[in-house]
């Protein structure tokens, strides 16, 4: 192997500094900022689909085992099926919300686009995803307990699981979730081989899902079904629920991860 290949390996090794980072993500913003918004809406439709699956497995590994492991280990087995939908989004390339409450305020702080753009594209994204989730979810709560995959006692059990502590806690969880998520966005783009990003989309979301944090998207379609199926949940308990955790995981992914990181830079 010659020297200059050696060079290049090394360099392809090497892990991306925070400006080259931070570049990288500024300048998928700003394509995500140009593309059509009938096409930003049908990739964040597609997303909102792409994301019930995790809904999907949970539910499934539910009816599987409830009654058949303790508690705990049912928690952990349904956490681990938390990561299927995000693999689905990321590695294909749809626009969830979460991810975008730090991709898409890095040109703002740039100063390269304008608020009212930031709020036009996170309107389109969130939009699409809860669309899709909508349809995901009403899906699932037509066909699923009639064939006997999913029971009703599994989508009741998601949708208490995220609603039942009060609004203040959600809010809080919410950061956290959102915090994790622009984590998560972050390491992706430091990421350069699909099997590492893989990782960290697992690492990550795994993480959201045995902690009880609240995404502000997977939560839309558990409260959303749970509304379909269970009476004890009302319309106002998915709207406050939705609302909270959106405001939560937008701080948390802005504040935490965005503009810390878009410090740094503007420091070196």
């Amino acid at each position: 192997m010659s020297k200059l290949d050696n060079n290049n390996k090394e360099s392809t090794d090497q892990p991306k500094g925070i400006n080259d980072i931070l570049d990288e993500q500024i300048a998928t913003a700003i394509h995500e900022y140009k593309r059509s918004n009938k096409r930003l809406f049908i990739s964040a439709l597609s997303a909102g689909l792409e994301i019930g699956f995790s809904i999907f497995l949970m539910g499934v590994l539910f009816t599987l085992f409830h009654g058949q492991v303790s508690n705990e280990t049912l928690h952990v087995l349904i956490s681990l099926a938390y990561p299927i939908g995000f693999i689905f989004v990321i590695i294909g390339r749809s626009e969830l919300f979460t991810e975008h409450t730090t991709l898409a305020i890095l040109p703002v702080l740039n100063k390269t686009i304008s608020i009212k753009s930031l709020f036009i594209l996170w309107g389109i994204i969130l939009t699409g995803n809860l669309i899709g989730g909508y349809i995901f979810g009403a899906l699932l709560a037509y066909f699923a307990p009639e064939i006997g995959i999913i029971s009703i006692e599994a989508f009741a059990h998601l949708a208490h699981k995220v609603i039942d502590i009060p609004l203040r806690m959600i809010f809080i969880s919410a950061i956290i979730a959102g915090w994790l998520m622009g984590l998560l966005s972050w390491l992706v783009a430091s990421s350069q081989e699909t099997i590492s990003r893989l990782f960290m989309i697992v690492l990550v979301t795994a993480t959201i899902g045995i902690g009880g944090l609240h995404h502000s998207i997977v939560g839309s379609i558990e409260v959303f079904t749970g509304l379909l199926i269970d009476p004890t949940i009302g319309t106002m308990d998915y709207v406050s629920f939705e609302v909270t955790s959106i405001l939560g995981n937008a701080l948390g992914g802005v504040f935490f991860v965005g503009i810390m990181k878009y410090g740094q830079r503007r420091q070196l």
